[in-house]
């Protein structure tokens, strides 16, 4: 209805500018006579010329606030109809109808930018987005500042000074692609999923990057391929060396009858002998070796009951204190909580931390003052429990081996142990990890989930 009376106000202006205009006009071409009709309508047509000016001038004075409020985001601004001028309230309650629009449209970006906020600092993946021609960095969620250990980065250009290595691989990274990366913290490696896309917005392309911690899913698979592949190895081992044991004692036993003792020969049947003999003993000691390694496959359930951390360090305490008194070395126990517990299979357990204990009396046999401790806390809704020492270390490069059966450091070690420890955690739903410097001593964390 005011969209009617606006345009019928507008008709009738134009109209009677056109009637004053044509009447001027034909007085004008008239002459004589008439010039005392052109002094009223001339000054009738200037004033209604100003008010056609008048009124586009109202008009543009609100579009260019209008405009203005556009430009500064400004869309609280109300602009009052009921006052306004009858020709201006359409456009002013257009205006307000605008505004209305735009801050609807505001509210809902921003309630999609907090929820979107909320999600990137929930999620567990590390977050990373920069531009991808000034390497301003824009999204950087907690998880990735976690992961990464940077507490804040302006450019990606500004993580090369702390970690070249990663730097480069992110950079390399082509859109759709995914990498698996190893990093230290804490004295650890972990392994990182990398994965990167593309995001468009305007005319700015930025590279999306996510990181994610696999280590442990990685350590799972691994140890279930090194499961399968022991079992293979054992079964096919014991079947073929121990005919040749069982051989082996039979042929020496016929050499030891009386016919071939007395047959003359006995130089040359006591080197046959010798060498049977050597045979017999190498095929026992390799199935004494291939048995142990049986017992990576033997443990497939738990008997889980709720352990307190404070039994499990003075049982511990009991049973390898003899040892470490006689070799002179400090057993410190930390341990603020003394309700801690964890759900887990005590046994098992026990033998997890005797292994760990027993590695690192070897470490620390060489220094002056042997130290060992053992400590239990709980962060990031996790149960650690932690041996340590301050032994010779492990240099880096060894850090992700020690796991890895068959694998020793010591000449003696048959490498079972710590391989038994990790399966052990794995089957807890948890993990080992392992921290050294070298020359400083090295400690290993058992994490419990809950």
């Amino acid at each position: 209805m005011i969209f009617k009376r606006y345009e019928w106000r507008l008709l009738l202006r134009v109209l009677i500018l056109f009637i004053t205009l044509t009447a001027t006009s034909i007085l004008a071409v008239e002459g004589q006579g008439y010039y005392l009709y052109l002094v009223i309508t001339c000054p009738l047509l200037v004033y209604e010329l100003i008010e056609m000016i008048r009124f586009q001038k109202k008009a543009q004075d609100e579009v260019s606030q209008f405009v203005e409020s556009i430009h500064y985001r400004d869309f609280s601004r109300h602009f009052d109809v009921r006052r306004a001028p009858t020709e201006l309230k359409p456009l002013r309650k257009g205006f307000n109808e605008i505004n209305s629009t735009f801050k609807l449209i505001s509210r809902e970006r921003e309630t999609q930018y907090h929820y979107l906020q909320k999600i990137l600092e929930l999620v567990d993946t590390g977050i990373l987005s920069y531009d991808n021609e000034t390497g301003e960095t824009g999204w950087i969620n907690e998880a990735f500042k976690k992961i990464i250990g940077v507490p804040y980065l302006k450019t990606i250009h500004s993580l090369e000074k702390r970690e070249e290595a990663l730097y480069q691989d992110i950079v390399k990274l082509k859109p759709g692609e995914s990498k698996v990366i190893t990093i230290s913290r804490n004295q650890q490696l972990v392994k990182i999923l990398v994965s990167a896309s593309v995001l468009r917005s305007d005319d700015r392309i930025s590279k999306l990057v996510a990181f994610q911690n696999v280590s442990e899913a990685l350590d799972e698979t691994e140890s279930k391929a090194w499961q399968k592949l022991l079992s293979v190895m054992t079964h096919e081992i014991m079947n073929s060396v121990a005919p040749i044991s069982s051989l082996a004692d039979t042929l020496k036993n016929r050499l030891q009858s009386p016919e071939l003792k007395g047959g003359g020969m006995n130089g040359e049947l006591e080197d046959l002998e010798l060498g049977i003999d050597t045979i017999k003993r190498r095929s026992e000691g390799l199935l004494k070796f291939t048995e142990s390694y049986r017992n990576l496959n033997k443990i497939t359930k738990l008997d889980l009951k709720k352990i307190f951390v404070r039994d499990l360090f003075e049982n511990l305490s009991s049973l390898m204190s003899p040892t470490m008194d006689k070799k002179h070395i400090e057993l410190e126990i930390v341990l603020r909580d003394p309700a801690l517990a964890i759900e887990a299979d005590l046994n098992l357990v026990e033998q997890v931390l005797i292994n760990l204990v027993v590695n690192a009396i070897e470490a620390v046999k060489e220094r002056e003052d042997p130290r060992i401790t053992l400590a239990a806390e709980v962060g990031n809704g996790r149960t650690i429990i932690k041996v340590a020492d301050n032994g010779l270390g492990m240099p880096p490069e060894l850090l992700d081996k020690i796991f890895i059966p068959f694998f020793s450091t010591r000449k003696t070690g048959s490498g079972i142990g710590l391989s038994l420890c990790k399966q052990i955690m794995l089957l807890h739903k948890g993990n080992i990890q392992v921290q050294s410097t070298e020359g400083k001593g090295s400690a290993f964390l058992l994490q419990f989930v809950g």
